[in-house]
């Protein structure tokens, strides 16, 4: 037996489903802004994130070179989320929700993504390796404790733990995408940037860009034990792991609530309606 919809017959939906409704629209109208970036552009957000989360990681080692606590400088690392929230850079893993939805929905194709993905990833990285630069030719007290912490990343082997840190590093940063989409309230955003930061911080999650550029740090100092091919080992399956906890954990779920939405809009588009991909 099939339900009438409630839109077709003039009756309002519940406060619930009007939230989700805002939420999905504000959704997909910042994802076709970011999907049909200019390469400059593309490319300038992408410096800029990591350039910020750059600022998060010397704010986590300062005030863990002062306290010794991995709480603490949790806490103190979220000041890079904040920067990305307010300053709408581009970061890597948060590109695991809104682009997708977009592309799901007809109003950007699957290479759009793969150059959004690619772009900002490269530029994410080289941001983040200029700022740490600074940071350590700065504050060469940090030398020791960059060491210390960036080794808990690049010297971990492939594993059952280790790759499900960098599961839980997507799931955890894709639900903050989430969390400040599904409101039009800053001081949620911020508490869900903070929230966010601290749990990847804190616990020491494989986080693709936030973790490479502690290493890069490490690298940096030229008192590392290890170098660049360890670093590269340690991205692949973390960057694999993010992607499973990001797309898999929190996104594939969002498209099953709100499937007859995507079949709405995927309707519109076919029937070219003008909201496509222009």
């Amino acid at each position: 037996m099939t339900h009438p919809d409630p839109r077709q017959h003039g009756e309002t939906e519940s406060p619930l489903e009007d939230e989700l409704e805002a939420a999905f629209a504000r959704q997909l109208g910042e994802g076709v802004q970011r999907v049909h970036r200019p390469w400059y552009a593309l490319l300038v957000t992408g410096f800029l994130g990591g350039t910020d989360i750059a600022i998060g990681v010397l704010a986590m080692l300062i005030v863990y070179h002062e306290t010794g606590s991995h709480l603490l400088a949790g806490v103190a690392f979220s000041i890079g989320f904040l920067a990305l929230l307010l300053g709408r850079a581009e970061l890597f893993t948060e590109g695991f929700l809104v682009p997708v939805m977009t592309v799901a929905a007809k109003r950007a194709t699957w290479v759009q993504l793969v150059r959004l993905w690619g772009g900002t990833l490269v530029a994410n990285l080289v941001g983040g390796w200029t700022i740490m630069w600074l940071v350590m030719t700065a504050f060469p007290q940090l030398h020791g404790d960059t060491v210390e912490m960036a080794a808990h990343f690049a010297e971990a082997p492939l594993a059952l733990r280790t790759f499900s840190l960098a599961v839980l590093a997507g799931m955890v940063i894709t639900l903050m995408t989430r969390m400040q989409h599904g409101t039009d309230s800053m001081p949620a955003k911020v508490a869900a940037a903070v929230a966010a930061g601290f749990l990847l911080a804190s616990a020491q999650m494989f986080h693709s860009i936030l973790d490479s550029l502690l290493i890069f740090g490490a690298l940096h100092t030229g008192q590392a034990p290890f170098g660049y091919g360890e670093w590269a080992y340690w991205f692949a399956y973390t960057v694999v792991g993010n992607m499973v906890g990001g797309l898999g954990l929190v996104t594939l779920l969002r498209f099953v609530r709100s499937k007859e939405r995507f079949k709405d809009e995927r309707r519109a588009v076919d029937q070219g309606d003008g909201r496509g991909r222009g």
